[in-house]
């Protein structure tokens, strides 16, 4: 069955940089795209960003574009989303998730999205 694990979250001040991992397990990754969402306390999970199978296609939310990075290693079965010059609005629960793509597409609402990671906290003191 498949299962995402994400890891790298914690407690950062603002200004400073933290980097998510997400390890996948009964899929080869480079046959799902995947995604990172976020969920504030009270709110919807939103979009953060999107990767292609491949990697060689990404897209962000506006609100992170210019600061997070997100990147993936197909031989490890492995995501990651690099957030650098972290903001107190970026306090919440970050979730990754994978679905097959057959082709070299990006998906960015949470219905398309079939697997999910159980979160990660990222918590950005002022």
């Amino acid at each position: 069955q498949v299962q995402l694990v994400e890891s790298g979250g914690g407690l950062v001040q603002a200004g400073g940089s933290l980097r998510l991992s997400c390890a996948a397990s009964g899929l080869t990754s480079s046959t799902y795209a995947v995604g990172w969402f976020r969920q504030a306390p009270g709110k919807e999970r939103d979009f953060v960003a999107a990767i292609t199978k491949s990697g060689r296609i990404t897209y962000y939310t506006d609100s992170v574009k210019g600061r997070f990075t997100i990147s993936r290693d197909n031989a490890k079965n492995t995501m990651y989303l690099q957030m650098n010059s972290l903001k107190p609005e970026d306090t919440a629960v970050y979730y990754c998730a994978a679905r097959r793509s057959v082709s070299e597409t990006y998906y960015i609402t949470t219905m398309n999205y079939d697997y999910w990671g159980q979160g990660t906290q990222v918590t950005v003191s002022s």
